[in-house]
């Protein structure tokens, strides 16, 4: 049998939720209030701002009731504004204010280190074919 250490999965989720830790601990002593999670959310709004609720859920990849609370968490906070559709009661439109737009700005430098950090040490070509390998397994899976 195996040892689960061994496993490339394994070795792939333990290395996500590790830089998840740093980055959130980096974002904290920097002085920022976000999740990565609500950055995330944030980000790809400002990205896409016609993004619908479960396009922004599975670019996220959180379920919609998380996505749901990380929303209201994020106008509370007035970094988006959400307003209903007239057309369709179940459609909101998000939109990043100028408070939002600030902290993605600010937020940016720590968010490059962070990167920056994680990967020092490995060979850009190296990165690259990471990358291309990881496209391969969530093409094998048949996930995007």
């Amino acid at each position: 049998m195996e040892n689960i250490e061994s496993v490339v999965f394994y070795t792939i989720d333990k290395s996500i939720k590790a830089y998840r830790q740093f980055a959130q601990k980096q974002l904290k002593e920097a002085g920022f209030s976000v999740t990565i999670d609500q950055w995330l959310v944030l980000k790809n709004i400002q990205e896409f701002p016609q993004i619908s609720q479960q396009e922004l859920s599975r670019r996220v990849f959180k379920d919609t009731a998380s996505v749901t609370r990380i929303i209201d968490l994020l106008v509370k906070s007035k970094m988006i504004t959400r307003e209903t559709s007239d057309n369709d009661r179940r459609r909101n439109f998000l939109t990043v204010t100028a408070a939002g737009i600030k902290t993605l700005k600010d937020i940016r430098p720590v968010i490059i280190k962070n990167r920056a950090t994680a990967l020092n040490g490995i060979d850009p070509r190296e990165l690259k074919i990471m990358k291309k390998n990881l496209l391969t397994i969530i093409d094998n899976v048949g996930s995007n």
